[in-house]
Formats: C-alpha cells, sequence, structure tokens
C-alpha cells in the first residue's frame, strides 16, 4: 500500500479547510493510506474520516519546535515510509521537511497560494477584481500533481454521537461566532448586541454565542445575562461536542473565521460577513452560499487577504456600514 502525508500547521480554519479535500482523497483511493500531519488541537477535525486516514499532532511549541525538533518530528512519523508529501502548508517549517523528504527521494509538491492575483485583489489603487482560485482547489492541485486527482464530492460530517442536548422539533436554533483574530474581520460588537437581541425576542428560538479566549468567554457572559434565551455554546466533549452542536443549527452567523468553516464541515448554513477581507480571496466555506456573504461594496475592499492589515481610511466603514437589521433579514428572512 502506497503512503501520503499531508502537512497543514496553522490557524484552525485553514486546518478546517483541508477536511473535504482529505475526505475525497481517502473515499477515491481507498488504498492509499493518508496521514495527516497537523496541530493536535485538529484531531478532532478527522476523526470520521474513511479507515485509510492517520492523524499525527506535531507539538511546534514543545518537542517539534525548532531545527532539531522538526528533525525529531520527522523520525516519530517514520517519514522514509511515506511515498509522496503533500504540503498544504508551504512555510519554513513544511519547507525543511519538504527538502529532508526529497532528499530521501520522495515525490514531494507544494501548494501554490497565488500570492500575486491576491495582492493584485487587495491592493488600493487599480485592484484586479477576479475571484482566486479557493483553497479547496489549491490543496487539490497538489494532490493532482502527485497524480492524485479528485472530484469534489464531499457533503458533511455527522458528530451526532458527540451530541449534548437536542433541539425539539419546533424550534429554530441560530449560532453567532462574533469573534475573530483581527479588527478588520469584526463587526462591531455595539451592532452585533442589536442583532442578538432581536434574535431573542423571537418564539422557540435559542441563540449560541461561540467563543474560546477569556475576554471573549466575559463578553458571552455579559450578553447571555442580558437577553433571554441566549446561552453559550458550551459542549463537553471539546471541539467534536461543539460541532455536533453546529450541526444541529439552523444557521450561524459567523465572521471570516474557523467558525464559518467548522459548521461548513457538518453542513449548517452560514451567513458571514466580510468587512476587510472578501470571498474573492478563495476562504468562503465549503459548499456555502456566496449570497449569504453580507457585505458593503466599497471601492477600498478588500484591503487585506487575511484581515491583519489596519483600516487605511481608519473608520472600517466596510463593517459599520452594514445595519443589524441587514443581518437579521439574511437570517431569518428565509422562513
Amino acid at each position: 500500500m502506497k503512503k501520503l502525508l499531508v502537512i497543514r500547521f496553522s490557524a484552525l480554519g485553514d486546518i478546517a479547510m483541508t477536511v473535504p479535500v482529505v475526505y475525497d482523497l481517502a473515499t477515491q483511493y481507498p488504498d492509499l493510506e493518508i496521514t495527516m500531519l497537523s496541530r493536535p488541537m485538529a484531531k478532532p477535525l478527522f476523526e470520521l474520516m474513511p479507515q485509510n486516514v492517520h492523524f499525527f499532532g506535531a507539538d511546534l511549541e514543545g518537542r517539534h519546535k525548532s531545527f532539531f525538533g522538526l528533525n525529531r518530528l520527522l523520525r516519530e512519523i517514520h517519514f522514509k515510509d511515506f511515498d509522496y508529501i503533500a504540503d498544504f502548508h508551504d512555510v519554513l517549517r513544511t519547507q525543511w521537511l519538504r527538502f529532508v523528504c526529497r532528499l530521501f527521494g520522495k515525490k514531494v509538491a507544494k501548494i501554490d497560494k497565488g500570492r500575486k492575483g491576491k495582492k493584485a485583489l487587495t491592493r488600493q489603487k487599480n485592484k484586479v477584481f477576479v475571484q482566486q482560485a479557493t483553497s479547496f482547489e489549491r490543496y487539490a492541485k497538489v494532490l493532482e500533481q502527485l497524480s492524485f486527482p479528485i472530484k469534489p464530492q464531499f457533503t458533511k460530517l455527522d458528530y451526532s454521537d458527540f451530541c449534548g442536548t437536542q433541539k425539539a422539533t419546533n424550534e429554530t436554533w441560530i449560532g453567532i461566532a462574533p469573534f475573530a483574530k483581527h479588527q478588520a474581520k469584526v463587526y462591531p460588537m455595539e451592532k452585533m448586541e442589536e442583532v442578538i437581541k432581536a434574535l431573542s425576542e423571537r418564539e422557540n428560538t435559542s441563540v449560541f454565542l461561540f467563543g474560546g479566549g477569556e475576554d471573549e468567554k466575559r463578553q458571552i457572559a455579559e450578553l447571555c445575562s442580558k437577553y433571554p434565551n441566549v446561552q453559550p455554546a458550551k459542549s463537553q466533549h471539546g471541539l467534536a461536542g461543539e460541532l455536533a452542536l453546529i450541526g444541529q443549527l439552523d444557521v450561524m452567523l459567523s465572521m471570516d473565521s474557523a467558525n464559518m468553516h467548522l459548521a461548513s464541515l457538518v453542513g449548517t448554513r452560514v451567513v458571514s460577513i466580510w468587512g476587510g477581507t472578501h470571498p474573492y480571496a478563495g476562504f468562503l466555506g465549503w459548499n456555502q452560499n456566496p449570497s449569504d456573504c453580507i457585505q458593503l461594496d466599497l471601492p477600498c475592499r478588500p484591503c487585506s487577504v487575511y484581515g491583519n492589515k489596519p483600516c487605511f481610511r481608519g473608520d472600517y466603514a466596510c463593517l459599520n456600514g452594514i445595519a443589524p437589521s441587514q443581518i437579521i433579514k439574511k437570517l431569518v428572512g428565509h422562513e
């Protein structure tokens, strides 16, 4: 049996976007043994994969940190046993891993991040406003280079075995993930609170708020204390339990962030808010409808691929200009 190593570190959302591609690879090449090398936090994303998919967590802040740690990692994964290396990340760490594997005669392929096209899309003047290849397409292209072309057939994962609370048939469950790493991706909290308040007043509706950091949990607790039918998204089963909850939602409201991708993996509709970033950069969730993207048509947008650049106008008009009523209508107007 041939063996293939897939490498993707980075943030949870980026790793989540590998899931449909790895799943299709596994089902369409059942005689191929696949190992996903990623951060330990991402392991639950790969627990419902076909049996020919394995997972290895890299401790990049501990035993696998630095040049010596990466060499230790290579030994621990028995890299000499692999026939193919698919680098879905292409950063300094993975470049070294690729280099060593190539020295030992492994067939290696890396992602083309499309930097030129993304730079033209996000520059301030003379933007080239063209849809870039999605991350899913870029990952699939890596596999094609290794002679494993795939057809996009993935639908969703079922985490129902990790469910806690079950939704009643007459209930509507709405998830809201109001946070993101960068300000250019975050809808103003005072406006988001208007959305939460309006949804909390709907009959037979429960609102679940998602967030992980201590400050995020504090803000969530304050909102839950102010409005009825609003509660934090909690699970006794970690990420798998969170995915089980998301899978029961009628709709998820998310920024351009990891929760959009987590919801996509379990087949939940996502209404997404886009500020400094844009779906044209290629990061819309799997099988999500572009019409569910809420964004303003401003000549300065997008100004960033990842949202990590401050607003050069200084007013974040791309986010402040979105009315709460527009979001509410998109969330419940389809009923």
